[in-house]
């Protein structure tokens, strides 16, 4: 039977049909490429890869055996030196091992044997007794007070500083810190007192952390990103629990983390400086759009997912995909030659001015191809991606043209790392105050390892001039990095 002379239902059921497999191809299509989303093709952070991911292939012939292989640098025990000896004892060998004759002299060079080995640890208790006298006259009671030099809390500076770092670097609970301190130092605290000196430690920290983030707005570039980090309304300033976000603005030196119950622009703004003339490293998201092209380096890892993406898709993205990638490994083949020393950036520059034509040519082709605007095929994906980085295009090639720049964000994200361990563990925070505990320990923790400066000493003096009203030290590095 001709088509025409098929019945009208007959021919609208056809067609609904036809509609409904296409959307259900689609539909499939798309949660496949759900399943298939890992590390190299999203988002997804590398712990999110599961198990039984292939090793490589050994050399035919070849059994790997365990430890170090062949060619890999070997590792001597450490020494410490002699002045940090407590105590250091000659042995001298009696007689001869060999004829048994009696041995004298000193030798220049001895064998150097150190045992490390830790001592018991007590608490140092320094107890202050303020005797209450009458006086003889009145009859009235006058108490002593404090000397000066003393703080009213119970617990010292060092102490509260532990605790923080603690909390903090190590991400020990409130009960884990309890026992912690009670098996390791013999210090019975309970975790009200925990809570509160975390609360003031991160009081202290308010303008530290302001100082350092000032520092960061006025660098050249600056790399930032954000994930996701619970905040709880147990202080009712989250009553509609809006999902909290974690900031971070990462430079050389110095890292700023902030905790935020929005995602927009106005904090990233607020995280980089509204009036910020410098460049800005980070990924695609919409946040950062009001910065202009100029001013953006976009993260060429990011990129390599998405080129990834497209290429696992089939069909015509897997050939637009295979075509980007294939351009992205030649330019950070030629970047990491820059990188090492064994390419100069002249020679760079005009490899690079030669790819990127050949690179927008290949991203306009594909935004050029059509489909309709509310399809959601894997096609359709590809050409919107490529029309959305094609708009930035200019933006990825800033670090070509600045030297000490890297091409991608991989800074922010390893910044981000230990707090998304942190968030995984304790599965945010509770409320704001929380929040800011959070953010201002990762600030100073992550900055002081940047500068190879001691945590425990800074935090210390933090606390110190916090109760004792003296000026506070700084996370700005005041000399240049030592190795």
């Amino acid at each position: 039977m001709d088509w025409v002379e098929t019945p009208q239902s007959v021919q609208e059921l056809v067609l609904r049909l036809l509609a409904e497999n296409r959307e259900l191809k689609t539909r499939l299509s798309w949660l496949e490429e759900q399943t298939k989303q890992n590390s190299q093709n999203s988002s997804r952070p590398p712990s999110g890869d599961g198990f039984g991911k292939k090793k490589p292939e050994a050399i035919a012939g070849e059994k790997r055996k365990r430890g170090g292989q062949k060619g890999h640098p070997g590792h001597e025990r450490y020494l410490y030196d002699e002045s940090a000896c407590s105590v250091i004892y000659d042995v001298f060998p009696p007689v001869c091992k060999v004829c048994g004759a009696e041995l004298r002299g000193v030798d220049e060079h001895p064998y150097r044997h150190q045992q490390v080995d830790i001592p018991p640890i007590k608490p140092q208790i320094i107890e202050h007794r303020l005797h209450e006298l009458v006086c003889q006259g009145c009859l009235k009671k006058t108490r002593a007070s404090l000397p000066a030099n003393i703080a009213a809390s119970s617990y010292g500076e060092r102490l509260t500083a532990f605790i923080a770092w603690f909390s903090s670097d190590y991400r020990q609970s409130h009960g884990q810190l309890q026992q912690l301190l009670s098996r390791l130092f013999g210090i019975k605290i309970s975790c009200a007192s925990i809570s509160g000196l975390r609360h003031e430690m991160s009081d202290a920290l308010s303008s530290v952390v302001c100082g350092a983030h000032a520092y960061a707005q006025s660098q050249a570039h600056v790399h930032s990103d954000e994930t996701s980090f619970p905040q709880g309304n147990s202080d009712g300033q989250n009553p509609g629990q809006t999902k909290g976000w974690l900031w971070v603005l990462v430079t050389d030196r110095v890292t700023v983390f902030e905790i935020a119950l929005s995602r927009g622009q106005v904090m990233a703004k607020q995280m980089i400086g509204a009036t910020y003339s410098g460049i800005v490293i980070s990924d695609r998201y919409s946040s950062y759009g009001w910065l202009s092209v100029e001013q953006r380096q976009l993260c060429w890892a990011h990129l390599k997912r998405d080129f990834t993406a497209m290429a696992e898709r089939g069909g015509v993205s897997q050939t637009i995909g295979a075509a980007l990638l294939k351009r992205q490994k030649r330019l950070f083949r030629w970047w990491h030659q820059v990188r090492d020393g064994t390419m100069s950036r002249e020679p760079f520059q005009n490899a690079v001015a030669a790819l990127r034509i050949g690179f927008k040519a290949e991203l306009e082709s594909a935004a050029a191809l059509p489909i309709q605007p509310n399809e959601k095929s894997p096609l359709a994906k590809t050409v919107r991606t490529c029309q959305q980085i094609l708009k930035l295009e200019a933006a990825l090639w800033t670090f070509v043209e600045h030297p000490n720049m890297e091409p991608t964000n991989n800074a922010a994200e390893q910044a981000l790392r230990p707090a998304v361990i942190w968030r995984r563990t304790s599965f945010g925070s509770q409320s704001a105050a929380g929040s800011q505990f959070v953010a201002r320990m990762l600030s100073v923790v992550t900055s002081l390892k940047a500068q190879n400066r001691d945590v425990w000493d800074f935090l210390a003096l933090v606390c110190q001039a916090a109760r004792f009203n003296r000026p506070m030290p700084s996370l700005i590095p005041l000399k240049p990095l030592t190795p």
